[in-house]
């Protein structure tokens, strides 16, 4: 199972940035008394009884921002409510109930998360009780704390550890088939494609640009394997969604992303790639997830144009993406389409592969005496350890002396050294560097723990 995630949602001022820093106990997040400080979405891992989650800051709801970028913000604080499997719904003591948080309890109605209802800013016992003002929310259990003055906060980890989901693998369906997305922009054949594979007019098929308005999902199988195949509406630029069809196709395309196992982006054989593209493969990257790149309708050019060259054009477009496999495809026909979804199968796979702690900790010692890492502020910053906490993506956290020193270049290495030596070789791998903890520095020094580079 993937990570889990904890969103931290709240008007503006009500402290969700402090309360993210005071649980990572580091200052990530920038705190300010001047709303709409917070746009992007900021995560980081917090480890707790054995468990790790990343807890994710989000911007104030209901903030007008300056720079004319509200609906940017809103945008972000969608995608982390939507991914979130537990959320901490923010208020302030101080101030009261507010209406707009009843208008982000709205935002929150319908959702079958967990919420745990977060009354910030109690700097003091005697102000517990007027967190019971917000019961009337009616939104989950109530916790309150003090950043400020650091109150309960192991209970409210305690209590976001109890509602997190179940760790264990024998929990999910055995029937539940792959989950394939089919995304691309519009009239690039994933419908047709969808119909391929179902071997039926499952889809309208249409020459028109953008029929497909909404995502649908298609199961089938090949060779006794379940799939099911999540085809979607084509993706446009921001500036051209118009009407509220285009607006909401838009987000269930990105829905669809996030429900899927593999995602499968299309391309026209004869279209270059758009801003869309990149756009939408940003999203998959954003998303951690396992992708292919799909070259369609390859029979109208193969006799011209040799797979090597669009090989090197979508490398070069998409750089960060190296290790993603591409398939040249004619979906109308099938031509090669069912060795497509086999290896999409093999992507899935090794989204799901776990590998032990030895043998993580041996390929990590191999990178490091291959190419240790450069020196920060005339010393020679320290890995201990590396364990591998979760799957679909598989997630790696590595113990060192100092995240600060280990440079992203460095960090790049790492994962693409991983990518060589380990069963992940195609699909995106995550990385945290973790400080280590006292009581790890302590047997360092007694003679119990050693680092690599020792």
């Amino acid at each position: 199972m993937p990570v889990p995630q904890v969103a931290i949602v709240g008007r503006p001022n009500v402290g969700k940035s402090s309360l993210f820093n005071w649980l990572a106990r580091r200052r990530l997040a920038i705190v300010d008394n001047f709303e709409g400080v917070t746009r992007d979405r900021m995560t980081t891992l917090i480890e707790a009884d054995d468990r790790f989650f990343e807890l994710v800051d989000t911007g104030g709801m209901g903030v007008e921002d300056p720079d004319d970028l509200t609906s940017d913000v809103r945008h972000q604080i969608d995608l982390a409510i939507n991914s979130a499997d537990v959320i901490l719904l923010v208020v302030d003591v101080q101030t009261g109930l507010m209406p707009l948080d009843e208008e982000v309890v709205e935002r929150l109605r319908g959702l079958e998360r967990p919420v745990i209802l977060v009354a910030n800013k109690a700097d003091q016992q005697h102000q517990d009780v007027h967190a019971n003002e917000f019961q009337k929310l009616g939104r989950g259990r109530l916790v309150t704390v003090s950043t400020l003055q650091n109150r309960n906060r192991d209970e409210l980890i305690q209590t976001i550890v109890d509602r997190l989901p179940d760790s264990e693998d024998d929990l999910v369906a055995p029937d539940a088939g792959m989950k394939v997305a089919i995304v691309g922009r519009r009239n690039v054949g994933k419908s047709t494609f969808v119909n391929t594979l179902a071997e039926s007019d499952r889809m309208i098929v249409s020459e028109v640009a953008g029929t497909t308005r909404d995502s649908v999902d298609v199961r089938f199988e090949i060779d006794g394997q379940t799939f099911m195949a999540i085809d979607t509406p084509g993706l446009r630029k921001r500036k051209s969604i118009r009407t509220d069809l285009d607006y909401y196709g838009s987000h269930r395309a990105q829905r669809s992303i996030r429900r899927a196992d593999v995602v499968l982006m299309f391309f026209d054989a004869l279209e270059k790639t758009s801003r869309v593209d990149k756009q939408l493969v940003g999203y998959i990257m954003e998303h951690h997830k396992p992708v292919i790149f799909v070259v369609n309708k390859w029979d109208k050019v193969d006799k011209e144009v040799p797979t090597e060259r669009w090989v090197k054009y979508l490398r070069h477009q998409f750089t960060t993406l190296s290790y993603a496999p591409i398939a040249f495809i004619t979906g109308q026909t099938g031509r090669n389409v069912k060795a497509l979804l086999n290896h999409a199968a093999m992507l899935y796979k090794q989204s799901q592969s776990r590998v032990s702690t030895g043998e993580l900790n041996r390929i990590i010692r191999a990178a490091m005496d291959q190419h240790p890492p450069a020196m920060y502020q005339g010393r020679r910053p320290k890995i201990y350890y590396a364990t591998q906490v979760s799957t679909e993506p598989p997630t790696v956290v590595v113990m060192c002396s100092d995240p600060k020193a280990i440079t992203k270049d460095y960090q790049r290495y790492l994962v693409g050294w991983m990518r060589d030596h380990l069963p992940f070789g195609e699909v995106p791998i995550k990385m945290y560097m973790q400080q280590r903890s006292r009581a790890e520095a302590k047997a360092e020094r007694s003679g119990q723990g050693r680092p690599y580079d020792q």
